[in-house]
């Protein structure tokens, strides 16, 4: 079954050109995923907004962002996520292969990445009913709420493009990565 179309950058005008200039000049290429978004110019000007502010305000470090997607693509079988974050994990971010396939299953060296990954587990699997037995493991290990919150604001950024690529069946324009590897 056919998914979703993607808007060609080539032929987009306008505010979609505009966006897919700052999506450009943001990640060094255009991917499908935004290519996919562009069909509501709404969506993709909203998720680059939220991205670009919490990745440039939030308190959570960039390869603690992608071992939080990993994890989150990982519980949703997304393939396309788990390649882009793969890819940018340890390629843009500097995780090793071990540390990004350890976020997958939500493990980490680190106790206080073990935290937040825990977290972000119970959040995507629990779907937001955590209880609060984890959510005061976060605290006593040392997550303030405004980072817990910050977990929860990632977590479900990737629950909406795991969504997003599944549904319009992306094609994966990154190095491939299968959830059952």
């Amino acid at each position: 079954m056919q998914g979703l179309p993607i808007v060609d950058p080539e032929i987009a005008t306008g505010e979609a050109a505009q966006l897919f200039t700052a999506t450009h000049k943001a990640l060094g290429v255009i991917p499908n995923l935004a290519k996919v978004m562009a069909n509501n110019l709404a969506v993709l000007k909203g998720y680059l907004g939220v991205v670009g502010t919490l990745g440039a305000e939030g308190a959570l470090s960039a390869d603690l962002l992608e071992r939080i997607a990993l994890l989150v693509a990982q519980e949703n079988k997304s393939d396309y996520c788990l390649s882009v974050h793969s890819f940018r994990g340890t390629k843009v971010v500097g995780l090793t292969v071990v540390e990004a396939a350890r976020a997958r299953r939500g493990e980490a060296g680190d106790p206080w990445v073990a935290a937040v990954l825990a977290l972000a587990t119970a959040v995507v699997r629990e779907r937001g009913a955590v209880s609060d037995d984890q959510l005061a493991m976060a605290r006593h290990a040392g997550l303030s709420d405004g980072q817990i919150v910050e977990v929860i604001a990632h977590v479900a950024l990737n629950v909406f493009t795991n969504y997003l690529t599944k549904v319009a069946r992306v094609d994966i324009d990154w190095p491939l990565v299968r959830h059952t590897d």
